[in-house]
């Protein structure tokens, strides 16, 4: 399947033949499908958590300010998806001689609206002086509906270049005279919860190497004024996906891809490929949140408590699992009901029920009990499901016959399956990424987390290079088949605490308003 020069090339990559290999057989064949037994809803694979319980959980993370916490932040992603309408709209408007009734048809009413409102949006004094070098300013291309000179201006290189930039690095709020870009709110929202001894904060942005400069500069600019508002230091760590990490493709021929000097296509393998990035984490929690969500100021409360709700919930469980797992060493001591609560705590609380078989042999079901605790663990809040994009909590039937929770996308379940297709559109709650995990075991050890994932829980798509067609493949996501065998707890939380940007018209919506 591979030449000479192909094997030099991935060894120069770091990419094992044998990985190599196993990709070309997930682009031919596909993946199976993941498979749903239920949806996980309230009380039954999602916790709601009471007044009293949110108070206890946010003393129990206050308390055990000797942990070491990290807030890991996706921030490679480029924004032009988040500028999509209005590179179409561009285009049009261009191809229609600039007529600026197009703006009028149904399909552009967002793009409408963000002109009508374009004072409302944070970077618009920034705008201003970017329309003015074309020579004229914002007022008049406006009065004049030259839409055109006002979309360079946002979206070209020439002007604030925001079509080729990171969301991290987007204007998001204003503040009266003051704005915030995406990842000085994390920067904001990182003082309130993970802050360490001495008052570090530590974050860690995963970033692409083209704008790493420009994180480092934006917030060598602006740490020390966070750092005087909110009484902590920054510890700001980056890094960036691993060329290793880079996935095949392969041709309508189900051949190797290969670029015009005939050396094998790589492309990136996805958010799932940052998994390496945080299997490098070493600390006792790490907070996961991704970069386009992030609250105003004046919705921060919410977010704030439940982020330290979860990180409170998790350090109880742990300290539950860390007990029995120095129990289990011991298997031949471990009593029939003490086996029978480890087995209950389980499933209840750790979203794994073992198959009847294991249950009904105690010496093999020890076993069985100490290897399925003694892996890391995530809690994750869920929001309930108001028609957004996302993966969803479902329990689904393992290859060793248990039962787990797990974060699964729409593209992991056969939507031919009536019975499967029912379960999905079941759900009730959204995946949001909000998390916070424990990457050590019960005697310190950090895990190596590359030992926990599903390599069967990848995705393929379609895509067009040089115009050819190609099948992509990414690897299994962050929050999906890359944790799907940790130990998952699943927890409600506000819908307030989730705010994402996906588009522009999102900055509009009051939750990111100067009110």
């Amino acid at each position: 399947m591979f030449k000479e020069r192909d094997l030099k090339q991935l060894k120069e990559k770091g990419i094992d033949i044998s990985l190599a290999e196993q990709q070309m057989g997930f682009l031919r064949k596909g993946f199976p499908f993941k498979r749903l037994t239920k949806a996980a809803i309230l009380q039954h694979g999602i916790k709601k958590l009471t007044d009293k319980q949110l108070n206890e959980y946010i003393a129990a993370y206050d308390q055990h300010v000797d942990l070491h916490r990290v807030k890991f932040v996706p921030a490679s992603g480029a924004a032009t998806r988040m500028f999509k309408a209005l590179f179409e709209f561009d285009e049009l408007f261009r191809q229609s001689n600039l007529d600026p009734g197009i703006i009028s048809k149904d399909a552009y009413k967002h793009v409408k609206e963000c002109f009508e409102r374009i004072r409302d949006f944070a970077f618009y004094g920034e705008l201003e002086k970017s329309v003015s070098k074309s020579g004229s300013t914002l007022q008049e291309a406006m009065r004049k509906k030259d839409y055109h000179v006002i979309l360079s201006s946002l979206l070209g290189r020439d002007g604030m270049n925001y079509g080729n930039l990171p969301k991290g690095l987007l204007t998001f709020h204003r503040y009266g005279s003051h704005t915030r870009t995406a990842v000085e709110e994390h920067l904001v929202e990182g003082a309130g919860y993970a802050h360490n001894p001495g008052a570090v904060v530590n974050i860690h942005l995963t970033v692409s190497p083209e704008h790493r400069n420009a994180f480092e500069n934006l917030l060598k600019k602006v740490r020390k004024e966070y750092e005087r508002s909110y009484n902590v230091r920054y510890d700001i760590g980056y890094s960036i996906q691993k060329p290793s990490t880079d996935t095949l493709a392969v041709d309508d021929k189900n051949e190797p891809f290969r670029e015009a000097d005939g050396s094998l296509h790589f492309r990136p393998g996805g958010h799932g490929a940052l998994l390496d990035n945080l299997n490098d984490i070493d600390s006792d929690l790490v907070y996961i949140k991704n970069i386009d969500n992030v609250a105003h100021d004046r919705n921060k409360g919410d977010t704030i408590a439940y982020k330290k709700a979860l990180g409170g919930m998790l350090i109880r469980y742990q300290e539950q699992v860390f007990k029995y797992l120095r129990l289990l060493e011991k298997p031949n001591e471990i009593s029939p009901e003490l086996l029978k609560e480890i087995i209950v705590f389980l499933g209840d609380e750790l979203g794994t029920v073992l198959s009847t078989r294991v249950k009904n042999q105690p010496v093999q079901a020890a076993e069985v009990l100490f290897s399925k605790l003694n892996r890391p663990i995530r809690v994750c809040g869920m929001v309930k499901n108001v028609g957004e994009p996302g993966g969803g909590p479902f329990w689904t039937a393992d290859a060793d016959g248990c039962t787990s929770l797990q974060i699964v996308e729409s593209s992991q379940v056969n939507h031919h399956d009536p019975e499967q297709a029912a379960i999905l559109n079941s759900a009730t709650h959204f995946n949001p990424v909000d998390l916070v995990c424990s990457v050590k075991d019960y005697k310190g050890n950090k895990f190596n987390l590359m030992n926990y994932r599903d390599s069967n829980t990848g995705f393929i798509s379609k895509k067009y290079k040089n115009g050819k067609p190609l099948k992509a493949l990414e690897l299994p996501g962050l929050w999906n088949g890359a944790m799907a065998y940790w130990n998952t707890i699943f927890v409600e939380v506000p819908i307030t605490t989730f705010t994402p940007v996906k588009t522009m018209h999102d900055l509009l919506r009051p939750e990111h308003q100067e009110l």
